[in-house]
Formats: C-alpha cells, structure tokens, sequence
C-alpha cells in the first residue's frame, strides 16, 4: 500500500515538474526572452515585410513551421552528429525546410510569395531558428525541442503581427488588406477598412517607419516589465 502511495506521489511530481518546464519555455518564447524585441534577432524580414498584416501573417507561418519542424528534427539526429560537423548539418536540414516551404507558397499562394520575395528563402539564415536548434535542440529530448519551437515561433508571430497591424493602420487605414492572397478568394470580404484617406503614410509604409514602431513596442514591454517587478 505504501509503495503505490510513494508511486503516485513519485508520479505527481514528476507531472509537476514536467509542466513548470513546460511553462518557462512557454514563458520565454513568448515575452521574458521574445526573439523579435528581446534578442532581437530576425530584424530583417521583421522590418522589411511587415507592412500589411497578410505579409506578417505569412512570414509568421512559414516561419513558426520551419521552426518547430528543425527543432524536432535537430533533436531527433543529435545524438549521431558529429559535434564539427553540426552547423553545417543543421543549416542543410532548415534549408531543406524552407525550401519546401517556399515551393509550397509558391504553389498555393502564388501571389503572396511574390510579395515575400526574397525573405522566403533568407528564412535559412535567420539568427532565431539557427540559435534555437544549435542552444536548445540538440541538448534536449524532441518534445521539449518542438514546444520550444513552438513557443519562440508564436512570440516572433505575435511581433510580426502586431508590427504589421501598426504599420497597416498608420499607412493606409486598414486591416488585412490582401489577405485573399493568403486564404483565398474566399477572404476578401475579410479585409477591414477603418478610414479612407487618398494618401499614404509613406514613413509607416517604410522600413524607418518600422524602426520607430519596433522601438515604441520594445519600449512599452520594458515598461510593463518594470511595473511588475516594482509591483
């Protein structure tokens, strides 16, 4: 009786302890080490791409996939990599990635991989992804590497999304224009206009636009971070 006890309790803890970890990289990918305004890795297409919300969206996907697919796979091969061949390896196995995602864009939403353009295929040497299968991936088990994916994957989706909205609103006073190149014809019903104006805010429009919005948001989370702690 009483070591079925001590195996349920052994039991619960181990639960527990499964779901702190599981909580703190929740935590991290998503604001205490966001990969968009913490490390700061990924500026490039974060700044150059985000200015609708459909071109965010679609950045965000393709990479939220490659992430979590080379994390795992990083994982998974780990133990048989040679540690001075390891870079190379991993950046063959997001290359191969990106390149299926790339023909799969170019296949089903033709008209948004052409307004991705070259961001597409730079995905391969983004910062977030390298760092995450060298850092993480390839000293833990799948399912930790994968959720960290995940997780650090929706804290650059949440950036790029909200960028892009900023970025929209100021410009041209819209939400999800041209999202039907995304979703489909289906979708255009979906784009939201919130003014009409004959102009174009060409600074938002612009990447020095997007600085000014990047650091007015990484501004706000500091700011936030600091009302908590003195809390």
């Amino acid at each position: 009786m009483s070591d079925s006890i001590q195996q349920t309790a052994t039991q619960d803890e181990s639960k527990s302890e499964q779901a702190a970890v599981y909580k703190e990289l929740a935590w991290q990918g998503l604001w205490k080490n966001n990969p968009g305004i913490v490390q700061l890795l990924g500026l490039c297409p974060l700044l150059a791409v985000t200015n609708t919300v459909t071109n965010a969206l679609g950045l965000a996907i393709a990479t939220l996939f490659v992430l979590v697919a080379s994390n795992s796979l990083v994982s998974l091969i780990r133990a048989y990599v040679p540690q001075a061949i390891r870079i190379p390896v991993f950046v063959m196995i997001i290359a191969s990635l990106v390149t299926c995602v790339q023909l799969l864009m170019n296949a089903f939403t033709y008209e948004l991989y052409l307004s991705l353009g070259i961001f597409i295929p730079l995905i391969v040497t983004n910062c977030i992804i390298i760092g995450r299968a060298e850092a993480f991936a390839s000293k833990n088990s799948v399912k930790h590497a994968a959720f960290d994916g995940l997780m650090m994957g929706l804290g650059f989706s949440a950036v790029l999304i909200l960028l892009g909205a900023s970025r929209e609103i100021l410009a041209q006073g819209t939400l999800f224009d041209g999202i039907e190149t995304l979703l489909g014809d289906w979708a255009q019903d979906l784009t939201i206009i919130l003014y009409h104006t004959d102009t174009t805010f060409l600074l938002a429009a612009l990447p020095p636009g997007a600085f000014i919005i990047m650091g007015l948001i990484i501004a706000l989370k500091n700011l936030i971070d600091q009302r908590v702690v003195k809390q």
